[in-house]
C-alpha cells in the first residue's frame, strides 16, 4: 500500500537535490504533488516524470520569500487538488560564505529571507489548510551546522538553519493540539548540485566524506526516505523534533 495515498503535498525547492527528489518519493507513494522552486523549466521536467509514471503533480515557479507565493502554492493545493496533508519546506541556500566580520549585511539578509523567512511564511499558510483537513504533517529542512558544529565560513547559514529549529519547536507546541505535526531534518552532506559546487575536486570530496562517520556522501534519495518518515503516519507520534540525518557528521572524530 502506498504510504501516502490520497495525501496532498507542496514541496518547496523541487527544482533539484533533496526537494526533487522527495518530490518523485511522495508521488510514487501516492500524494499528489505541488512542486515548487525557482526554474520552471526543471520544475516542468519533474512534473512530467511524475505524471508518465502515473502520478499527479502540478508545478508553480516563484520566489519563497515572497508571502503571496506562499499563498499560491497552498490555493494550487487546495484548488488542484483538494486540500492539503503535508508540507516539505526544503528550499534554501548556501548564500555568502567567509569570515563572519567580512559578511555584508545585504548577504546575511539574503540567506535569513530565503532559509529562515521563507520556511515561516511556507508554514504561516500551510498551516491553517492542515487544519481544516484534520491534521498534517509540516517538515523543514535544517542542518547539522549551527546545531551540532560550527563550521567557520558560515554565519549567516548556520543561523537561518538554526532558527528554523527554534521555528519547528514553537510551531510544534502552537498546533499539536489541532493535529499538526512540525519536524526539521538535519541532513548531512548530500551529493546535490548545491554540494557538488563547493567540493569541485575529488580532493575536496574525499575531506567531506571522511568528516562523516560512514565516509560518504548521502544521496538525495536517501534523505528523502526520512522526509517521508515523517510525513506518514509512522512517526504520528513525532513533532518538534531536529532529526538527525547526517552519516555520523555530529559524532566522529575519526
Amino acid at each position: 500500500m502506498q504510504a501516502l495515498a490520497g495525501k496532498v503535498a507542496i514541496v518547496t525547492g523541487a527544482s533539484s537535490g533533496i526537494g526533487h527528489a522527495t518530490a518523485r518519493l511522495f508521488a510514487e507513494e501516492g500524494a499528489s504533488v505541488v512542486a515548487a522552486g525557482r526554474r520552471q523549466t526543471e520544475l516542468d521536467a519533474l512534473v512530467a516524470d511524475i505524471q508518465a509514471a502515473g502520478g499527479a503533480a502540478v508545478a508553480l515557479a516563484g520566489d519563497v520569500r515572497d508571502e503571496a507565493y506562499a499563498r499560491e502554492l497552498v490555493a494550487l493545493a487546495t484548488g488542484r487538488f483538494g486540500g492539503l496533508d503535508v508540507a516539505f519546506n526544503n528550499a534554501g541556500t548556501m548564500g555568502t560564505l567567509g569570515t563572519a566580520t567580512e559578511l555584508s549585511l545585504a548577504g546575511w539578509h539574503e540567506t535569513l529571507e530565503t532559509n529562515l523567512t521563507g520556511a515561516f511564511l511556507g508554514a504561516k499558510h500551510q498551516i491553517p489548510a492542515m487544519v481544516l483537513r484534520g491534521g498534517g504533517s509540516v517538515i523543514f529542512t535544517s542542518t547539522f551546522v549551527g546545531y551540532t558544529a560550527g563550521m567557520p565560513g558560515t554565519a549567516a547559514y548556520a543561523a537561518s538553519k538554526a532558527g528554523i529549529i527554534g521555528l519547528t519547536q514553537v510551531l510544534a507546541a502552537e498546533f499539536g493540539a489541532k493535529r499538526i505535526r512540525v519536524n526539521a531534518i538535519l541532513p548531512g552532506g548530500t551529493d546535490t548540485p548545491m554540494a557538488q559546487a563547493m567540493n569541485g575536486t575529488p580532493e575536496d570530496r574525499a575531506f567531506v566524506e571522511g568528516l562523516h562517520a560512514l565516509k560518504r556522501l548521502a544521496s538525495p534519495e536517501e534523505i528523502a526516505r526520512t522526509v517521508l518518515y515523517l510525513a506518514t503516519d509512522a512517526s504520528s507520534f513525532t513533532t518538534g523534533a531536529a532529526l538527525l540525518v547526517d552519516g555520523g557528521i555530529s559524532i566522529n572524530r575519526t
